[in-house]
């Protein structure tokens, strides 16, 4: 038997074998599993355990962290590329006003999955396990690997693919980030910049003795939130992101702990989180930073401050003619019957971490608002999701596409 990836009628022995009650029933369950930042443990546990119950191969918890591994495990169809479906496990903590299910349900509403963190992502983990289950039911002549990395520390410092990528190899990839299923070429960076603003402690008793580093520190705050850094891109790509690079002041921290004693603060730190296009490099960024930090010097001679990058993550960017692009494209077309749109999100992916070493495209189901009192999916995006994936991998293990016909040899990871 041949496989013709043109014939429009491809993927329907892939799609006719999806479970989709399966995929539905597994979102459900991931949802009842809390797996907040640092505690991705249990969800670890439980997604090895239905990969083994399944019948993947190699599968492992694989370590990272103390007591935060990554779920890992294989299908194999024989010699081949190896394609990876990848997500995060961890989560933010549930947002408070919840009022139709509880964060932790996974209840079944009016069509839709309720629970914390559905979108992001635990939906597109079970859609992705269901999805290779599915094509290895189909029975098709493939050839190839078909891998689930379920990884923890997407909210940290993305310790879980780091790991997973050093040592797993990987022709192509999907990340299953919320995009609303439409097909994302790629994201913004992040850099992390800490702002440490001196000042003159004293007791509280003697205010006219101290200078208070939370007061000079307001003025740099105000002058952060001012910046609307415009950098010279090229014009594709402020088309793709937009013209400005966010400069924004996020956790300020001065002063000692609630619950213990108080005294005018010497220091207050801020931890200003920029997120940079591709192609804005830091030198760009941080010469932003001290043009504000000189409006706050203005506004009060007292301020002195010293800056330090703290954290790099780059900004992906694949193309439209990548091969990985191009196959996730066709598998949405044949599943949704019309061209899909390209897309870029301005939040930060794993492929900060694993972009530049593997092709990837990102999709999944699910967008904004997220981390919301009563955050819920669709069964509709859940099944449609679980299609795509399962007629991407297809496609990918029935016949890699022309590499002279690509655009480009791959992905960018840009600063």
């Amino acid at each position: 038997m041949t496989v013709d990836i043109a014939d429009p009628a491809f993927p329907v022995p892939v799609v006719d074998s999806i479970d989709l009650d399966r995929a539905v029933e597994l979102v459900q369950q991931v949802c009842r599993i809390p797996s907040v930042l640092g505690e991705e443990a249990a969800l670890a546990e439980f997604l090895a355990a239905v990969m083994r119950d399944s019948g993947f191969e190699s599968v492992e918890l694989q370590p990272v962290l103390p007591n935060r591994p990554n779920a890992i495990g294989d299908v194999s169809f024989g010699s081949g590329p190896r394609v990876v479906l990848t997500g995060h496990l961890d989560t933010k903590p549930a947002s408070i006003g919840w009022e139709r299910a509880d964060p932790i349900s996974g209840d079944l509403i009016d069509g839709a999955v309720y629970g914390n963190g559905v979108m992001d992502m635990k939906a597109a983990l079970a859609c992705q396990i269901v999805a290779i289950e599915a094509v290895r039911a189909s029975q098709l002549p493939l050839s190839g690997t078909l891998a689930m990395a379920a990884v923890a520390d997407h909210m940290g410092q993305q310790a879980g693919s780091i790991a997973y990528f050093d040592t797993h190899p990987a022709d192509l990839c999907v990340l299953g980030e919320l995009t609303n299923n439409e097909v994302c070429l790629g994201h913004r960076g992040r850099y992390y910049f800490d702002v440490t603003v001196h000042g003159r402690s004293a007791h509280t008793c003697h205010k006219y003795s101290a200078v208070n580093a939370n007061v000079l520190a307001a003025q740099a705050v105000l002058a952060l939130d001012r910046s609307r850094l415009e950098p010279g891109l090229p014009f594709e790509v402020t088309e793709l992101f937009g013209a400005e690079t966010f400069i924004v002041p996020g956790r300020i921290y001065g002063g000692l702990a609630p619950g213990g004693p108080s005294m005018i603060p010497d220091e207050c730190v801020i931890r200003v989180d920029c997120r940079p296009q591709p192609g804005v490099t830091t030198e760009e960024v941080r010469a932003e930073i001290d043009r504000c930090l000189a409006e706050a010097t203005a506004a009060d001679p007292r301020f002195t401050a010293d800056v330090t990058l703290s954290d790099v993550k780059r900004a992906y960017l694949a193309r439209p003619g990548d091969e990985v692009i191009r196959l996730m494209s066709d598998a949405v077309r044949l599943v949704r019957g019309e061209e899909p749109r390209l897309v870029t999100e301005n939040w930060l992916g794993d492929t900060a971490s694993f972009g530049d070493k593997v092709p990837t495209v990102i999709f999944g189901p699910g967008g904004p608002p997220v981390y919301c009192p009563d955050e819920h999916l669709s069964i509709e995006d859940i099944h449609e999701a679980t299609k795509v994936y399962a007629t991407f991998a297809a496609l990918a293990l029935a016949g890699r596409s022309d590499p002279a016909a690509d655009q480009s040899a791959g992905p960018s990871a840009m600063s």
